[in-house]
């Protein structure tokens, strides 16, 4: 994969945002705390697309693991990655690099209607992808049911998730504009 020194920025941009916005988190009865995480993840994954905005997140769960205090809460280290929410931690590379894939093959390069409704699909089908997964680890981990997972895990966090959406929807687009003003694409290789 060839990366313009524009890319690398952009990555890095996006990965710091994730570390800033997803310690804020609200902790619930049980262990998934809600967090702007998911936020920041789609709004990488509909800005950098799939490739790019999937290594963002890469380098946010490294950067986690290792130590970094950038999951919610504040904490950082193997231990929470490996740990009953780590799946949700994980799931965040295929959550955008899903929503990039399907925003920009279907609505980057539209207008109007058609460019706002592909990037909702892409975006609820990324937060599909993350729940699919980090419920997956999560039961995993647990032994608890499908049931009780989704409702500690699922439920509680969808009123929020479209909250998100709408955030990154309305967001996004203007900042799509300023980026491709400020270096044009192409320009920069590494």
């Amino acid at each position: 994969m060839k990366m313009t020194t524009r890319d690398l920025v952009l990555c890095a941009l996006c990965a710091a945002v994730t570390c800033i916005l997803a310690p804020l988190s609200v902790p619930l009865a049980g262990e998934v705390p809600i967090s702007l995480a998911t936020f920041a993840v789609l709004l990488s994954g509909i800005l950098l697309g799939a490739k790019l905005g999937g290594l963002s997140q890469v380098i946010y769960v490294l950067l986690g693991s290792v130590g970094v205090p950038v999951f919610a809460g504040w904490k950082g280290g193997i231990g929470i990655t490996l740990g009953i929410t780590g799946g949700y931690i994980i799931g965040y590379i295929p959550m955008a690099f899903v929503a990039g894939l399907l925003y920009y093959r279907f609505g980057r390069n539209e207008s109007g209607a058609r460019k706002y409704a592909a990037m909702i699909i892409s975006m609820i089908l990324a937060t599909a992808a993350l729940y699919f997964i980090g419920t997956a680890w999560f039961i995993a981990q647990t032994k608890m049911t499908l049931a009780a997972s989704l409702t500690a895990c699922v439920i509680p966090f969808l009123p929020g998730d479209l909250i998100k959406i709408v955030a990154v929807m309305l967001i996004a687009p203007p900042i799509e504009v300023a980026l491709k003003k400020a270096v044009p694409v192409g320009q920069g290789t590494v």
